[in-house]
């Protein structure tokens, strides 16, 4: 069975021109400092769908990088999108003109660094977290994730956002 991921992209639309902006955050730990094209993501995480479900994994996700509660919702489920690894991440969109990255408190995963080295140390999961074009965001998100943004298109075409 592929490893599991959820997620939620939250968006939020520009009042004057309605282009939508995404929420994507900036992976954390020494191997993405410095980089930023392919270095983002939709906070997300790894889950077992036999233990819970992904809209419930992807809140909680959220809640551990960001450190605040995912917005309420409602949530609308954009599809499973597949990495070229095999792995799935299944990614939920909410609006989150709302939402404020005041408060944001990075949640941390231990590494051992520098390799070989014997030490371990604490890095955030992601070290930044931004509001962006979508035209940005595809090219900032890793290439799995890309697919999420073309969901949200045709998401809020249908709903005449």
């Amino acid at each position: 069975m592929p490893v599991m991921s959820a997620g939620i992209l939250l968006y939020r639309l520009r009042s004057q021109q309605q282009d939508a902006g995404v929420l994507i955050a900036h992976m954390g730990g020494p191997y993405w400092l410095g980089k930023d094209d392919a270095a983002w993501s939709i906070p997300k995480g790894e889950y077992d769908p036999d233990a819970e479900t992904a809209i419930d994994a992807a809140r909680r996700e959220f809640a551990e990088e960001l450190g605040v509660p995912a917005p309420d919702g409602p949530y609308a489920e954009l599809g499973t999108f597949a990495y070229s690894s095999g792995k799935r991440v299944t990614v939920f969109v909410a609006d989150g003109s709302d939402f404020s990255l005041e408060g944001l408190v990075f949640g941390e995963f231990e590494l051992e660094w520098p390799p070989r080295s014997g030490r371990t140390a604490s890095f955030p999961e992601v070290d930044r977290v931004e509001w962006t074009t979508m035209d940005a965001a595809r090219e900032r998100l890793v290439k799995g994730q890309r697919p999420a943004l073309d969901a949200l298109e045709r998401h809020l075409s249908a709903a005449g956002g």
